[in-house]
């Protein structure tokens, strides 16, 4: 069938950003799993993520995570993301791993715990400025495990400063993206546990604070369409971490587990205005028993998959079946978008942009699996803590 240009110009022009944690060596709870060419350095984890966007064409920015990705010359690492054709995207915030967050971070009840976390987070803001980066992304483990352990309300009264003092810090670019988390490690009460929490303090901290939605952070069942459409509604949704879930927050590749929810997603995305730069659409994943490289194409891809599909969504006859009552008609229209096979279409854009039709095959030629095992001897490999 004829594509509109329009399609294809949105599908050309999208952008998903990749995490460097990806490419190292990952896990669960009870298992970090080593594999062999794994990046040893921040730097040769940017030149994997190179290899994801020289074959798809559609991720030229990479999330860093600090401390995982300290090192000594942000701008120095800046200027290798370019040189690779890549840019340094979202800078991720770790006050979850010290021994002095046992009780929290930046809502700890312990002032010295409270001000190590602030200053992590103002540190990342100079790595943005030194970066170039746009949005700071935070991600906060705090919380209790039993009831009286410590004082709700309060505990949201120092999250409520430390942002601020955070927010404050921002340049007039520059923008703070909350994220939110149902449980996990803690499991009584969490101190951001959903988009409305997050959603709450984002409005009050004002325009330069939008909230995260990781499509693993959520309760089964629950419509995390709806949670995009409220957002983009209101202006404050400021991003996405992709991945797949069963039960928890598995991280799996992204459309894995459900690729119908991601096509829901993307259609509320499509259908809010939400396909722009304003919306970061990034991988958060942990490939334990995948190999890395392709692992993160694949998720590119799937994600490229639901965008397709849902900007063929015939949304006048949607509407129309809408206004008139008609259910099946109107479902009948969802539907005939998702069951459309997209890969033809994004294959000949792919070959209309010089790539190669199949990113995933061209990597598996490409040699660049085989090079990183022989060269990546020695040192200590990247990974969760390192």
């Amino acid at each position: 069938m004829p594509v509109p240009s329009a399609v294809t110009a949105a599908l050309t022009s999208q952008a998903v950003e990749t995490p460097s944690w990806a490419y190292g060596n990952s896990g669960t709870r009870f298992k970090v799993f080593a594999q062999e060419g794994v990046p040893r350095t921040p730097r040769e984890k940017l030149e994997d993520a190179a290899q994801v966007h020289r074959l798809t064409g559609a991720a030229p920015s990479v999330a860093l995570h600090i401390p995982w990705d300290r090192v000594d010359d942000y701008a120095a690492l800046a200027a290798h993301a370019r040189d690779l054709g890549l840019r340094i995207g979202t800078i991720n915030a770790n006050v979850f791993q010290d021994d002095a967050y046992r009780l929290g971070s930046v809502c700890s009840p312990d002032p010295a715990a409270r001000r190590a976390a602030l200053a992590h987070l103002l540190e990342c803001v100079d790595i943005m400025d030194a970066t170039g980066s746009r949005d700071l992304k935070l991600w906060f483990a705090d919380g209790t495990n039993y009831p009286g352990q410590d004082d709700i309300r309060e505990r949201q009264d120092r999250l409520s400063e430390a942002l601020a003092a955070v927010y404050e810090r921002l340049g007039a670019d520059q923008r703070l993206l909350l994220e939110y988390k149902l449980f996990e490690p803690s499991f009584y009460t969490t101190d951001v546990p959903d988009w409305g929490t997050s959603y709450a303090h984002c409005l009050k901290l004002g325009p330069k604070a939008r909230v995260v939605v990781d499509t693993g952070h959520h309760a089964p069942g629950t419509n995390i369409e709806f949670i995009v459409a409220l957002l983009l509604r209101e202006g404050k949704l400021g991003g996405f971490d992709f991945n797949s879930r069963f039960y928890a927050d598995d991280d799996l590749m992204a459309g894995a587990a459900d690729p119908f929810q991601l096509f829901r997603i993307m259609y509320e995305v499509v259908r809010g205005g939400g396909l722009t730069p304003d919306v970061a659409f990034m991988l958060d994943q942990c490939h334990n028993i995948e190999p890395k490289i392709p692992a993160i194409i694949r998720s590119v891809l799937n994600v490229q998959e639901a965008t397709a599909k849902a900007l063929l969504v015939d949304r006048e006859a949607l509407a129309a079946a809408q206004r008139a009552g008609d259910v099946l008609g109107a479902h009948a229209v969802l539907m005939d978008a998702y069951n459309t096979d997209v890969r033809p279409l994004l294959a000949e854009l792919r070959a209309g942009q010089g790539l190669d039709p199949d990113p995933v095959a061209a990597y598996a030629r490409s040699g660049w699996a085989e090079r990183i095992v022989a060269e990546r001897v020695g040192g200590r490999q990247a990974g969760w803590g390192a």
